[in-house]
């Protein structure tokens, strides 16, 4: 059965993502996080910076996308491992990492609901 359930382990009682939290879920270090999701280091490890409106904004986008290709792909590192190393040919090949780290996230949400509403990439 593939593990879907990951966000309670991430996110706190008050809604914040926490980026230790995640990135021992994804078994990476928070140097790799931050890498991963286009943040500094610092946004990732000091507290304050972490519960930023930008710093949370990124770690949520990544979260919700590991999550929603987890319930397809069989877990959470093999969904970790397409976020990272897919190439999605709607946005030149770029993976869903590239385009988070642009900004684009939102467009990854979508063309990720298109794929399960049975639309084509």
């Amino acid at each position: 059965m593939a593990d879907t359930g990951f966000l309670h382990q991430v996110i706190t009682d008050d809604g914040f993502v926490t980026a230790n939290a995640l990135a021992k879920v994804l078994h990476i270090t928070q140097n790799d996080l931050a890498d991963v999701t286009g943040l500094s280091r610092d946004s990732v490890s000091k507290q304050a910076r972490s519960k930023s409106r930008n710093t949370q904004t990124r770690l949520r986008d990544t979260v919700e996308i590991i999550n929603h290709v987890s319930e397809w792909s069989g877990g959470v590192g093999r969904a970790f491992a397409w976020f990272r190393s897919q190439p999605l040919p709607s946005f030149g090949d770029k993976t869903a990492e590239d385009l988070v780290k642009e900004g684009r996230a939102d467009a990854v949400k979508a063309y990720l609901s298109r794929i399960a509403d049975g639309g084509y990439a």
